[in-house]
């Protein structure tokens, strides 16, 4: 892996840093590495409010949609909700579902099954909203590109608004109103919101039409943190406010179905990181292995003893789709290896048994091994169709686009993005995505790059300093956990290898007359070297260890590198 600094902000700015907010000087660069720079910008960035977030009413068409579903409110009409199978689709139509049937029993939430519907809108769908007398259908995180499916609903006397966050093409549908911030002729100040993210702006704008508290957003901020931290948007500005607020509702009086997803939660604290790594692989579990119909059904639930058998379906489910995973995983391996994948500047991969739910969590751990862009692909009937997953600095979206003459369907964002293709053109696309990968990927960007915020001393770490360090949160995309260097660290004779098969490295470093603790996973097989070296320099970031009671500083080592 390649190291790369984070650059050393001006010493002008460093300094009035410092003397506004009483911090360090290590604090005050690791801040202004965030782009604060005075005391107000510092009050936003760790003092969230609710009234910082934009008027909801610059986005593009919202007074169009507001006044859509207020006409359908008063005429008592029947509306659709149209979400999608991962985690920002099911909270996305948990949101509207909950919001409008405080005015109506006429909701009806639908979420396409991926195996029969795949992606975004489809005929079938439309055709359950006939068979209920719909007239109204509002799609969640999907619908930017269904120009031929709103035209069906549209002659079938169907309205549609679309809430969607994906790029759209120069031709939008031909819907009463599109909310999507990334359409050339939006103003709307902060792009980056996820799917879950429009749907809140729209309830937001609707409590301003109905004269509804503002501050009775708050509750629905736990499924909109949940969808924004799950699908790794930028977490700065807007989304920033909303996994604060969010973090601290899950904290103090999350809905029960968020609750009974937290049941076997160890910590003190729900974090970011819990919700992506705890609570979302849960949630999109149902939509890959069965229908995502079980979790949205476990997140409308209003008493917590109505979540339990829903709850241990998903933990079954989960478990089910981590065997699947692990399976898939190891036959991609092999594949690569026979195919000799390893020699191109991109992977493909394609088994007609491999399940289509575990294809895109497939691509990602292909990925940490050969770091290049990966399709994983299986087979329906004469298609095959998959994921695809990119690295830093490649576009995965705008590929596939060069690639288009040989796709059925493609969409997505800059780094994932899902495809189809008939089978008698996969090899003809495999030729055109490696020719478009080895041209456009540079020699640099096929090494994995790891960048720090700074480079400190062992004895800079202390409690107050990892405080401050924590009031950060919540960590992601844009506002990553910091990341420290610290070389030349020596062992002592207590480091060994721990874990099953001694695959981790536990690290006993001392500085200063004081030893600090690290853990290095997937690295025990540098024990020997460790010992035998003159030194080492260390990537990692700080987290709090508790154990039997005593609370201490841990260093979770990212890589190292030995010193000659």
């Amino acid at each position: 892996m390649h190291w790369e600094s984070k650059p050393i902000p001006n010493e002008d700015v460093i300094n009035l840093l410092q003397s506004q907010i009483g911090v360090s000087r290590n604090i005050s660069i690791i801040l202004n590495q965030r782009g604060i720079d005075n005391f107000d910008s510092a009050k936003s960035f760790f003092r969230p409010q609710l009234n910082d977030l934009h008027d909801p009413f610059l986005m593009k068409d919202m007074k169009f949609a507001t006044d859509r579903i207020t006409r359908a409110m008063k005429n008592k009409e029947k509306i659709l909700i149209y979400g999608d199978y991962d985690v920002d689709g099911v909270a996305s139509t948990a949101l509207l579902t909950t919001f409008l049937r405080q005015k109506t029993i006429n909701i009806f939430p639908y979420i396409p099954d991926r195996a029969t519907e795949g992606y975004g809108i489809s005929i079938n769908g439309i055709n359950e909203a006939i068979k209920k007398g719909v007239t109204l259908i509002i799609s969640i995180d999907c619908g930017i590109k269904a120009i031929e499916e709103v035209e069906y609903a549209k002659c079938n006397n169907i309205d549609f608004i679309i809430c969607d966050h994906h790029l759209p093409e120069s031709e939008l549908p031909n819907a009463i109103a599109v909310l999507d911030p990334k359409r050339n002729d939006c103003e709307y100040p902060f792009k980056e919101l996820c799917g879950c993210g429009i749907g809140f702006k729209l309830i937001q704008a609707l409590c301003i039409e109905w004269g509804i508290d503002a501050q009775e957003l708050t509750k629905y901020l736990d499924l909109v943190s949940l969808a924004t931290a799950a699908d790794q948007v930028p977490l700065s500005e807007e989304n920033r406010i909303i996994t604060y607020l969010g973090l601290r509702q899950i904290n103090e009086n999350p809905r029960p179905g968020i609750k009974a997803l937290l049941s076997d939660f160890k910590g003190d604290v729900i974090s970011s990181s819990t919700l992506v790594f705890k609570l979302s692989p849960k949630v999109n579990a149902a939509g890959r292995m069965k229908h995502a119909s079980l979790a949205l059904e476990l997140l409308l639930c209003e008493k917590l003893e109505d979540t339990v058998n829903l709850s241990e379906k998903i933990t079954a489910v989960k478990a089910e789709r981590r065997e699947e995973d692990k399976k898939t995983t190891e036959e991609a391996l092999i594949q690569i290896k026979d195919k000799k994948e390893e020699l191109f500047s991109s992977t493909l991969v394609y088994n007609e048994n491999w399940h289509p739910g575990v294809v895109g969590i497939v691509a990602s751990r292909l990925i940490e091994k050969y770091y290049r862009p990966t399709i994983v692909l299986t087979k329906k009937g004469q298609y095959y169709i998959g994921s695809a997953r990119s690295i830093n600095g490649f576009d995965i979206y705008k590929a596939l686009k060069k690639c288009s003459n040989f796709l059925e369907q493609f969409g997505g964002h800059k780094y994932a993005a899902g495809l189809k293709l008939h089978e008698s053109k996969l090899k003809l696309f495999r030729s055109e995505f490696e020719k478009v990968s080895s041209k456009n990927i540079s020699d640099k960007q096929k090494t994995k790059n790891l960048i720090y915020d700074l480079e400190i001393s062992l004895s800079d770490l202390n409690f107050k300093f990892f405080k401050i360090i924590e009031q950060m949160e919540p960590f992601g995309p844009n506002n990553l956990k910091p990341i420290f260097c610290s070389r030349n660290c020596v062992t002592t004779s207590q480091t060994r290898a721990v874990g099953n098969d001694n695959k981790h490295l536990q690290l006993f470093i001392k500085s200063k007359n004081k030893i600090y603790k690290g853990i290095a996973f997937g690295r025990g097989d540098l024990l020997n070297k460790i010992n035998e070296s003159k030194g080492f320099d260390i990537l990692y970031s700080v987290e709090k260890n508790t154990w039997n009671g005593n609370i201490e500083l841990q260093l979770i080592i990212m890589d190292l590198k030995l010193n000659n």
